[in-house]
């Protein structure tokens, strides 16, 4: 039996091959080289951020490449006066921190060890002399679990920020973000319209109107989600480091700013700044409870505008995944490729929920789930 075949074409079989030859390539690209593609797609981001700036300028009468210029030259003003007025701040918070962050977590070790005997050794040995145990060492095994759990924490905390601020490679794209990601944005706007426009004649005329169906709907979830998600960040980096900063907390500034870079990885940016608003306050204000509550206060309120709020009304339901799905996407995505892994997850997340959505709507529209029509019926 002859495989399925196109007039004109290859046979299906040999067109499912080259479709997995090429899904494979691309999976194995992305993983051999995901350390160095951040900076190439950060600018593809931005500059697909940015289109719609240059459309509009063209509109008022400029050319695609000034609009270009204009948008680089006020992106790169702007970014030197946030470098100019920010980075010092943020780099003496930086180096204060993980040259405190030893301290704090010792600090914080004996504070748990403390509380967890006072408030669970009476408790424990109850327990053994119900059961009939010897209760001597109940409070003293307790003791020993903290101690040994908060000791792990502080080694992996520690050797985790040491390896992320001192290893040549972070700095290395640190520079290349900075360096690469202007210059890629800049090309991606000046030519994005070309780009779209030969993408678009290499899709086979039989597809084209169902391809681009698709794409406008990944164009609306992606559009949607990054530039939502841009404010979502702003906002909460904001929130963050001025409130956090204002209660007198230490580090607040650079705890707020980092909460705000990582919430463009959803749950990621609230859930750094609330662990470690919590670990400064209660070690900063021990014995006095107020420190620690005003920082949860902060951080909870952020947690609450960012889920009812904000990602509702800016977000919304554009990425059209559930997100125990998106939860996976993070955790599997980061895995695979790291940081770029992260970077990529929500994204390919939305356009796989389209291209997945328009199978779905075909399917239920074909003879295999129809059926064949029952005897009688037109």
């Amino acid at each position: 039996m002859e495989s399925a075949r196109i007039p004109g074409g290859l046979g299906l079989e040999r067109q499912l091959a080259l479709w997995a030859a090429a899904i494979l390539f691309v999976f194995a690209a992305f993983y051999f080289l995901s350390s160095v593609l951040a900076p190439f797609l950060a600018g593809l981001a931005l500059g697909y951020l940015l289109d719609p700036v240059a459309d509009r300028l063209q509109t008022l009468g400029f050319s695609r490449l000034g609009a270009s210029l204009v948008i680089l030259t006020v992106f790169v003003v702007l970014a030197a006066m946030i470098v100019v007025l920010v980075a010092p701040v943020l780099t003496r918070q930086l180096t204060e921190f993980i040259e405190s962050l030893p301290g704090y977590l010792t600090t914080l070790q004996g504070l748990l060890t403390r509380v967890s005997r006072e408030a669970t050794g009476d408790f424990v040995r109850s327990i053994y002399e119900k059961l009939g145990l010897p209760t001597t060492d109940a409070s003293l095994d307790t003791q020993k679990y903290v101690n040994d759990l908060t000791g792990e924490a502080a080694r992996m905390g520690g050797a985790f920020l040491k390896s992320l601020v001192s290893g040549g490679a972070a700095l290395v794209n640190m520079a290349s973000l900075v360096v690469i990601t202007p210059v890629v944005a800049f090309y991606i706007l000046l030519d994005w319209d070309d780009m779209v426009a030969t993408l678009d004649q290499l899709v086979p005329p039989r597809h084209r109107d169902d391809v681009r169906a698709i794409a406008r709907d990944i164009d609306r979830a992606l559009a949607g989600f990054l530039r939502g998600q841009a404010l979502v960040c702003l906002f909460l980096g904001l929130w963050y480091s001025i409130g956090l900063s204002l209660i007198g907390l230490n580090f607040g500034f650079l705890i707020g700013v980092s909460a705000g870079v990582l919430s463009f990885v959803p749950y990621v940016g609230s859930i750094t700044a609330f662990v470690l608003s919590i670990i400064v306050a209660t070690v900063q204000g021990w014995p006095d409870w107020r420190l620690p509550a005003m920082a949860v206060a902060i951080v909870s309120t952020g947690l609450f505008l960012d889920g009812n709020v904000l990602s509702p009304r800016l977000v919304g339901g554009s990425i059209g995944v559930h997100p125990v799905w998106l939860m996976f996407a993070l955790l599997a995505a980061g895995s695979l490729f790291g940081f770029t892994g992260l970077l990529l997850a929500a994204p390919v997340a939305a356009a796989l929920g389209v291209i997945l959505r328009f199978m779905v709507r075909r399917y239920r529209r074909s003879a295999l789930f129809l059926g064949p029509a029952a005897p009688g019926e037109s």
